[in-house]
Formats: C-alpha cells, sequence, structure tokens
C-alpha cells in the first residue's frame, strides 16, 4: 500500500517517517520524498494513528488526486533543485513531464489551481533559497553556483535573487545569512 505525505523534504523526513511507521510494526519497503509503500493494508484506526504520530512532525497523509499530484510536482522540484549534483541539461517543463509522465500543461494548471501560484515560481523560490544555502558554505563562486543551478549566466542568477530578496549575492552574503526560508515554508 502506498502513503502518500506531505511536507517531506529531506533524507532526514525519509528516516523520520520510514522509522515512526515501523515502530507501527509495519513493514516498509520503500520511502521517498512524498511517498511511503508498505506491505500491509491499514485499517481505518491505524490510518488515524499514522495522521496523529506524522501531524507531531508536520507531516500530512494525503489523499485525493490533485494533492498527491502537487506533492509530487514539488518533490519533484526539490530533487532537482537540491539533491542533483549535475547540473540541469533539460529544461524544467520538460524534466518534470518525463518525471510524472503528464504533459506539462495539465501538471501546471493542477499546480495553480491547488497552490494559488505558478510552478515558476515555485522553482525560482526553490532555486533563490539553494543559492542562499550555496552562499552561505562558501564553497562556490557565483559562477558555479550559476551553473550548478541552470541559470544561463551570473547576471541571470543575481537579477533573479535581487528581483526576490531585495539583495545582491554580494550583499546578501555581506549581511549574513538570517533570511533563509525553511524548505517547508516553501511548500
Amino acid at each position: 500500500m502506498k502513503l502518500y505525505i506531505k511536507n517531506m523534504v529531506s533524507t532526514s523526513c525519509k528516516v523520520v517517517v520510514q522509522s515512526e511507521l515501523e515502530n507501527l510494526g509495519l513493514h516498509v519497503t520503500k520511502v521517498e520524498l512524498g511517498e511511503a509503500e508498505i506491505q500491509e493494508n491499514i485499517s481505518d484506526s491505524q490510518l488515524a494513528q499514522i495522521r496523529t504520530i506524522f501531524k507531531k512532525f508536520s507531516f500530512e497523509l494525503l489523499n485525493d488526486k490533485k494533492s498527491v499530484l502537487v506533492e509530487k510536482i514539488k518533490n519533484a522540484i526539490i530533487e532537482l533543485v537540491r539533491y542533483s549534483d549535475e547540473p540541469v541539461k533539460i529544461n524544467y517543463s520538460n524534466y518534470l513531464s518525463d518525471k510524472l509522465k503528464y504533459n506539462y500543461n495539465y501538471l501546471a494548471n493542477r499546480f495553480s489551481e491547488v497552490q494559488g501560484t505558478t510552478i515558476e515560481k515555485h522553482i525560482i523560490s526553490h532555486k533563490i533559497e539553494r543559492v542562499k544555502e550555496l552562499l552561505a558554505y562558501d564553497e562556490l563562486n557565483l559562477t558555479e553556483i550559476a551553473h550548478k543551478l541552470n541559470y544561463s549566466s551570473v547576471s541571470h542568477l543575481s537579477n533573479q535573487f535581487k528581483k526576490t530578496t531585495g539583495l545582491t549575492p554580494s550583499r546578501y552574503k555581506e549581511f549574513g545569512h538570517g533570511q533563509r526560508i525553511s524548505l517547508d515554508s516553501l511548500r
């Protein structure tokens, strides 16, 4: 049985979900961002118990198709922006369509309908938060960050960063790193 879970944003979230399900005596076969697969079919009382436990960790079980699809879109974006070591070579619309097996227009319409914003704006928010993180680490220069996050140029990255944060990347770095937004807040 597959469980679709909202607000899973990291490897730590996957570990927590697996651990909590196993603590309930369930046999977990797979955990990915946004979903967990268990061997058993579960009763309504077990489902209520899972909901209560997950709530402590700000996770939420999803049960309608639109919400599940939107969560899959969000998780695909997180995987691409945060966990991909190689620069993305295809555009985001093609990536999402290929990964989720839906026409991009369909994905974009469902996402906007549920979230009240566009996929593009959501991607930009994640990319800017990733830029902030990489600036804080101080391991890559702006050119390397632009390349890693698939910006066409440092200028494009800087313009988008300033439009989103009100600061240039160098000013942001100079003034400190207190303005980052947690991943679950971007959801």
